[in-house]
Order: C-alpha cells, then sequence, then structure tokens
C-alpha cells in the first residue's frame, strides 16, 4: 500500500537512479500524457477531473503501458488530494476499510483534504470486495479510480458501475511511443541526453512496445545501461539486450510486397510451413493483421474456391476474429486459416470463370435477356412478352427443367469448369448433368 503522493527526484550526479525510467518519466502534468488525445481534449471529463474541476470517480480500462497508474496521480495531485494505491491481487477487504476510514479522518480534519484511491487491476476485486466500496464512493469519502485491462462492464458489479465514470484508454500508437522514447533520452529525469539514439534502433523499440508506453522505456533503459555514457544506443544495441532480432521489413517497400507474395505463393504451392514461416516474419515485423487477413480471403476463393469450400469461411472467421481480437491473440486464427487453406485441395475454377465472363461483356457480348427471364412483376409486361413462358424449376421433381437463361448471343459458353480436385470432383459430376437437362 502506498501513502501520499510520491516524488521521483533526480538522484545525484555521480549516482544511479534508483527508480525504473519508465517511473522516473511518468507525466508530471497532463500535457505530458500521450495518446490519449480523445479523453484530454479541453472540456473532457477526465480532463476536468485531473484539473480538479469535477470530484468523480472512475473506472479506467485499456492495454497495459497506456497511462492509467499516470492519470490517477495526476487526479491526485489536483487540489492537494492525497493518493493511496492498493493493487486487487494482493489487498483485500480489511485493507479497503482501513483506507476508507482514513480518508473519513482527513474529511473531518481542520484542514480537510479528499483521498483518491487508486486500486490497480481491479477486476480481480471480487464482489464483495467491490461492494465493500459502494457506501464511500456514493458519499465521496474517496475518488475511486479503478484500472483495469478489461471490459469493466464484465467484470465490475453494476452499482459500482453506476456511480463511476468508465473511460477506455487506446493503446498508444507509434507517433505516442516514438515521443516517449524521445523524451526520456533528452529529458533530465530519464537520461539526459548521456546517450544517443540511432534512428533504426528507434524504430525497432517502437515496434517491440507494440502500444505499451512502459515496455519502450524498459527496454530503452536496458540498452542505456549495455553504453557508455556519451555512447550510441545503435540497432545491434538493442538487439542484444532485448533478446529480440530486428525483422528486416519495410511496410512500404519492397519487404511489404515480397514477403506477402512468397506468403500467397506458399499456400498456392501447398506448403504450410514456408506459409507459416512468412505468416510469422510479418507478425513479428509489426504488419497490419487486417492487411493479412484480407488477403487469405481473396486467396480462398481466387486459389482454392469450390475445390474445399470451407476455406471461405475459415478465412472469412479469421478476418473476423482480427478484427474482434487483435494482436497477439488472433495470430492464432491466421496462422489456422493459413494451414487450412496450404493444405485444401487447390482450383482457380472460381477466378478463371468471372474474369472469362467479365472479358465478354467488356467485348460487347452481352445481348438482351430472353423475354421469359425479364420481370414480370408489372402492369403491362405481359403485352410485352416479358415472363411469358418462363418455367418455374420446384414445379419439377428435380427442380431443374430446359430452359434458356443466357442471351442469345452467349448459348453454350461454358465460364465455369471445375477442377476435379476435391469438392470440385463430385461438382464436375453434378454440373454435367445439370447442363445436358437446362439444354435439353
Amino acid at each position: 500500500m502506498t501513502r501520499g503522493v510520491v516524488e521521483d527526484r533526480p538522484a545525484p550526479q555521480g549516482d544511479r537512479p534508483r527508480s525504473p525510467l519508465a517511473v522516473r518519466m511518468r507525466p508530471a502534468s497532463i500535457d505530458e500524457v500521450v495518446g490519449q488525445d480523445h479523453l484530454l481534449a479541453p472540456g473532457a471529463p477526465l480532463r476536468r477531473l485531473v484539473e480538479g474541476a469535477a470530484p468523480a470517480s472512475v473506472l479506467l480500462h485499456g492495454p497495459p503501458g497506456t497511462g492509467k497508474t499516470t492519470l490517477a496521480r495526476l487526479i491526485s495531485h489536483a487540489t492537494g488530494r492525497s493518493f493511496e494505491a492498493l493493487s486487487a491481487l494482493s489487498a483485500g477487504v480489511k485493507e479497503v476499510r482501513g483506507i476508507i476510514e482514513v480518508a473519513r479522518r482527513r474529511l473531518a480534519a481542520a484542514e480537510p483534504r479528499r483521498t483518491v484511491l487508486f486500486i490497480d487491476e481491479i477486476h480481480r476485486f471480487s464482489r464483495t470486495q467491490q461492494d465493500a466500496l459502494l457506501g464511500a464512493v456514493e458519499d465521496r469519502v474517496v475518488l475511486l479510480v479503478g484500472a483495469t485491462t478489461e471490459n469493466p462492464s464484465f467484470s465490475v458489479v453494476a452499482p459500482l458501475l453506476s456511480r463511476s465514470l468508465v473511460l477506455g484508454l487506446h493503446a498508444l500508437d507509434d507517433a505516442a511511443v516514438g515521443t516517449l522514447l524521445d523524451r526520456a533520452v533528452a529529458d533530465e529525469r530519464g537520461l539526459g541526453g548521456t546517450v544517443t539514439l540511432t534512428d533504426e534502433a528507434r524504430a525497432h523499440l517502437v515496434r517491440l512496445a507494440a502500444g505499451d508506453g512502459r515496455r519502450s522505456l524498459t527496454a530503452l533503459e536496458a540498452a542505456a545501461d549495455a553504453v557508455e555514457p556519451g555512447g550510441v544506443i545503435d540497432l545491434a544495441v538493442v538487439e542484444q539486450v532485448v533478446d529480440e532480432v530486428a525483422v528486416r521489413y519495410d511496410r512500404a517497400g519492397d519487404q511489404h510486397y515480397d514477403v506477402i507474395s512468397a506468403f500467397i505463393k506458399s499456400i498456392r504451392g501447398s506448403d504450410p510451413d514456408a506459409a507459416l514461416h512468412y505468416l510469422a516474419r510479418m507478425i513479428v515485423a509489426g504488419e497490419d493483421p487486417r492487411f493479412i487477413a484480407r488477403r487469405l480471403v481473396v486467396h480462398a476463393s481466387e486459389d482454392v474456391g469450390l475445390a474445399d469450400p470451407t476455406a471461405l469461411l475459415a478465412a472469412t472467421a479469421a478476418a473476423q476474429a482480427v478484427q474482434l481480437i487483435g494482436l497477439p491473440e488472433c495470430r492464432i486464427a491466421l496462422a489456422q486459416a493459413t494451414i487450412h487453406l496450404a493444405t485444401a485441395p487447390k482450383s482457380n475454377a472460381v477466378i478463371t470463370a468471372i474474369d472469362a465472363a467479365m472479358s465478354d461483356v467488356r467485348s460487347g457480348a452481352a445481348g438482351s435477356v430472353p423475354p421469359h427471364l425479364r420481370d414480370g412483376h408489372y402492369a403491362g409486361a405481359e403485352k410485352l412478352g416479358n415472363a411469358v413462358g418462363y418455367r418455374y424449376p420446384h414445379d419439377d421433381r428435380a427442380a431443374v427443367v430446359a430452359q434458356q437463361y443466357p442471351p442469345d448471343e452467349l448459348v453454350g459458353h461454358d465460364y465455369y469448369e471445375p477442377s476435379g480436385r476435391g469438392e470440385e470432383r463430385a461438382i464436375a459430376e453434378r454440373l454435367a448433368r445439370l447442363r445436358d437437362v437446362v439444354r435439353g
């Protein structure tokens, strides 16, 4: 349990600071917070809380390293509030009630002070522990700031939800992480300009962070410890201390196109192991998983098609998983779809069929819709011959009748030619019988 506001003071020159870099570089004001502009605009509820204008409890949810603890401390600084911190991993009802009692005494003192109670991982509190907070939150004995990586709607009891603002924090984008790194290198609270960070090393640290500001600063500190004062942190140093080699991959350059090309060609060539290698290279390099998912969906129809009708379902499900859960978990769904497509029987009959049909249309081979197929659902249609003579297939026992469907100019044109592999073997046999009946 932490009592009071903790200040991180620079250590004397020559002494290595004891606090981790991520702690020393914790924003001291709202203007130093990065990546959460949607919550900190002028007049926004969170900005008003930090500025002390609107005392209210708040539940902050978002990925690790996005500033939840920082914002809790900034709220406590407003108008000289006291700060108390608990971790739901170790605290119980006894500790909660103890802090509430301390907060009551502060309010009753000659110079009243409000207490901010920060509870990290609040979703791990039991219902009983959460219920113990209700009265104090209701009466504003404490201003609760709860932090969670989960959706509070599913992990926090309804009475506590209704008494709190619920605000979602975003994972930091590359620009925000880069700002944190640049500030830590230059600021006296951080490295104070004692080292130089190369652009290549900076880009690798940004990628390694994966939206987690604390992770980026931890890696930077490890790299700084590996060089002498005045030294240079280059890519080799970062790779050495972080134990992860930078993948040479430019999302806007040749590697982007070469690797995705090799990925698709490995799937088309029925080599799941090579396909997984290229998938891993893209994921580790920070490729947008939505881009990978889109290519899988296209490939499912282009190179597998009806040889395995479930391939498109698998690829589409993987794309949906990417949208629903994101990285790192969605890598599993992408791998599953990749293996499914790579091991599926292959056929390009679908893309060949639609491209041949479109080629005919573009060359002018369109023709008129046969009269019996035209719309007959309006007055005067019958007089024009529309829908006259149309045979309703469901009136036939087999639901297939002899009838002309294409324009006169295209009678006998076969666009779809099943490959005879996988499910298309059965489709080819059935299609031959269907064409015999339909064409009489």
